[in-house]
């Protein structure tokens, strides 16, 4: 598995929102107010860090899912500064329509390949993006919730905004709790893993996604078509449990954690 399809659609509320308590420079202001979290500015473009992290890994082509109004994105990385290692693509979501609508726009990418998914405000450890690359079927990295408060900074009331994932006794992934306020309990722990939707998947998926109905949030959401994937197409999802952290840029509350972590990687797109 050779390629890479990186979730960059979304509208960007929660960073779009200001903070009178958070200090951004001017350039990252900018990039704030837009909500294209991928450009977020470092040393570098937040994505540049990623793409740099699945060239690592060993892939060699990444679709980049954006809307039809990310000009800027696209003229960046196809004129200005294209990646060295990793050949870049795009695809276009035409309306925000939610991350399982996203994949859908990815099928000609992909060409009948297993591919991971992964989204573009998250900075993912090495070592899980090529497990997955390497696992040789469907599967998810899963993330244990105390190292991405310990290490990954994510702030422990944001656990429980995450999906908490079941594992059954032959490492596969058995339930996914979307967002599980009841469950704040068991986020807490530190055996609890954590989906922050790295996914090596199959062509199937993406029959289950055109299978899944919309949402109570008015979304056709990933996590729906992967139990779609799992109930109605018999796919099964091996578990990859990481013990390294992910670094969460979903708002401009995170930029100083995520600057000081990135400080400390090397990136060569």
């Amino acid at each position: 598995m050779r390629k890479a399809v990186i979730l960059a659609r979304g509208l960007g509320k929660r960073m779009r929102e200001r903070s009178a308590a958070v200090r951004l420079d001017e350039a990252q202001a900018v990039i704030a107010e837009s909500g294209v979290k991928a450009m977020m500015p470092f040393k570098r473009p937040f994505l540049d860090y990623l793409l740099s992290a699945l060239a690592d890994a060993g892939y060699e082509n990444a679709c980049l899912i954006i809307g039809p109004e990310h000009t800027a994105i696209r003229d960046f990385y196809s004129v200005q500064a294209p990646p060295r290692r990793i050949r870049l693509h795009f695809a276009v979501q035409r309306e925000p329509r939610g991350t399982a609508d996203a994949v859908l726009a990815a099928e000609d990418f992909v060409a009948q390949e297993e591919f991971l998914t992964i989204n573009s405000d998250n900075y993912y450890p090495v070592s899980a993006l090529r497990a997955l690359r390497l696992l040789g079927e469907a599967g998810t990295a899963l993330f244990e919730a105390n190292v991405l408060i310990s290490e990954g900074g994510i702030p422990p009331e944001r656990i429980f905004k995450f999906a908490v994932c079941e594992v059954d006794a032959d490492g596969y992934l058995a339930k996914i709790l979307e967002k599980p306020c009841e469950t704040r309990e068991i986020s807490a722990q530190e055996d609890a893993l954590i989906s922050l939707n790295c996914w090596r998947f199959p062509p199937a998926i993406f029959e289950a996604c055109r299978r899944t109905p919309v949402s109570q949030r008015g979304e056709f959401e990933l996590p729906d078509a992967v139990e779609r994937a799992m109930n109605d197409l018999a796919v099964r999802f091996r578990v990859i449990r990481s013990s390294d952290a992910v670094l969460d840029l979903s708002s401009r509350n995170d930029v100083a954690n995520v600057a000081k972590k990135l400080s400390r990687i090397t990136v060569d797109p």
